[in-house]
């Protein structure tokens, strides 16, 4: 019932496709473990540059079992807890990953499907793409992170529409307020995320790393702990072997060659 998590590469990006077609690819215990240990191990490779996650067929993902969370209800309250803190894991994963992360979402992206778009770093999403903070519908409220990040993207009464009223909203207006990168014609979600991976897969992987550390690390810091934080990191690429690359390609007009 929880689903699986399909792996493949190509080009330099490691594709995960949320697997669940008799659940509208519901997310599930599985799953999350499968991302967490995909994400470890890519980490790892020098080979992949970046990651896309995506849902199998037409359907980004319906967000949870809504028949696994009835059967819970029977169970201890534990039972759940240490399924959210599953999810919460992959989710804290995906946002703390030093490479860039981008959601292909066709269909929909309901509930915890949605948290998770919002904890990528790039949202690429088809024209006719729905998003829907669908909890209260059922009576439940968020998870996956999907409240901080509404709450901090989005002005309060709208973060309050989405997440109490469960309003869909479409990937053209998402897109408007600066949630949806690229949107696209339906299917080419994810041809499109894959032409955005290739000119990321481009840059320097250590300033990758370096700039969404940054972009984290800056809702809590004062100006002061940013620019201290900045000052560092600029240092330590400067003197990384890929910053005499790009400075040195520069120059010579020509394309750099990073590691």
């Amino acid at each position: 019932m929880s689903g699986s998590l399909k792996s493949t590469s190509e080009s330099g990006t490691l594709i995960l496709t949320l697997s669940n077609p008799e659940h509208r690819n519901a997310l599930g215990p599985d799953m999350y473990a499968a991302g967490i240990e995909a994400l470890n191990a890519a980490e790892n490779n020098p080979e992949i540059r970046s990651v896309v996650i995506t849902g199998q067929g037409s359907m980004f993902c319906a967000g949870g079992n809504l028949q696994r969370l009835q059967a819970n209800r029977r169970l201890a309250p534990e039972v759940q807890a240490q399924s959210i803190e599953a999810l919460h894991n992959w989710i804290e994963a995906i946002r703390t990953y030093p490479k860039p992360v981008i959601a292909a979402v066709e269909g929909a992206a309901a509930g915890a499907g949605f948290s998770l778009a919002l904890a990528c770093d790039f949202i690429v999403a088809a024209d006719n793409a729905v998003f829907v903070m669908s909890y209260s519908t059922v009576a439940l409220s968020p998870d996956g992170g999907g409240s901080w990040s509404l709450a901090r993207a989005l002005p309060r009464a709208l973060a309050s529409e989405l997440l109490m009223g469960a309003e869909r909203i479409s990937a053209g207006r998402l897109h408007d307020l600066g949630l949806v990168n690229r949107v696209t014609a339906p299917g080419g979600a994810i041809g499109e995320a894959l032409v955005l991976a290739a000119r990321l897969n481009a840059r320097a992987p250590n300033v990758l790393a370096s700039i969404k550390d940054l972009i984290n690390d800056a809702p809590a810091n004062t100006l002061s702990q940013q620019l201290d934080s900045e000052r560092n990191h600029f240092v330590r690429n400067l003197h990384h072997a890929n910053g005499g690359e790009g400075i040195e390609a520069f120059l010579q007009k020509r394309l750099p060659h990073y590691r």
